[in-house]
């Protein structure tokens, strides 16, 4: 019998604490959500390494450090309605759904979706909203969005997510070519995006009309 408790409590003190995450409402709920429930069973044992794990269709959930450090970047106060692109398995929606208002995640891959709701809905969260769809034309009937985050790489910020962003809105995104990003924390002023690096990152590529095409 694995005992996941251990294993998450030392995934926050050793991956996440000690690399300069303490913003203790985030500790919290990386505490609480129960991250072993998001992948597939065969790789479950795995489920709180220093490490991204596959999850199917040629897509992984991310190491549990950068969830954190892209979580804690968004400065979530608890009222902001939030846009996730790139679903996946459906922990970052979960982990945002403890500290926003509303949480819209969208995910191109219909299994992944799905998936992810299901195990969503069986943990309560409720203020969840799914959508099968292309994430680089965000979701617009529900904007404008205070906080996006883009689980996915880009070449740049995709157009339509920038003008679904709130003025003084933050969005944090990947930027770069295929095996070497930037993590980047974009910010709205007087309708410009300001844009900071943060750290260099590994991520899958972002498809659809405003990213890569699948062929990438």
């Amino acid at each position: 019998m694995i005992d996941f408790k251990s294993l998450q409590e030392e995934m926050v003190s050793q991956q996440i604490m000690r690399r300069g995450v303490v913003t203790p409402q985030v500790i919290e709920v990386f505490r609480k959500v129960p991250r072993h429930l998001f992948v597939p069973e065969e790789v479950r044992s795995y489920a709180y390494n220093d490490h991204p794990l596959p999850i199917g269709e040629g897509q992984t959930i991310s190491q549990p450090y950068m969830v954190a450090l892209m979580t804690d970047l968004l400065d979530l106060s608890g009222e902001e309605k939030i846009l996730e692109i790139g679903t996946g398995s459906g922990y970052q929606a979960a982990i945002l759904a403890e500290l926003g208002k509303e949480v819209y995640t969208v995910e191109r891959h219909r299994l992944l979706a799905e998936r992810a709701e299901k195990v969503l809905k069986e943990l309560g969260y409720n203020n969840v909203k799914v959508l099968v769809g292309d994430g680089t034309k965000g979701w617009k009937e529900f904007s404008p969005y205070q906080r996006i985050i883009v689980t996915a790489s880009a070449p740049n910020v995709p157009e339509p997510l920038f003008e679904q962003l709130d003025e003084m809105g933050k969005l944090v995104i990947p930027i770069g070519e295929r095996w070497s990003q930037d993590l980047t924390l974009i910010e709205k002023r007087k309708g410009k995006m300001v844009g900071k690096s943060i750290c260099g990152c590994v991520f899958v590529p972002l498809i659809g009309e405003y990213g890569y095409n699948d062929t990438y």
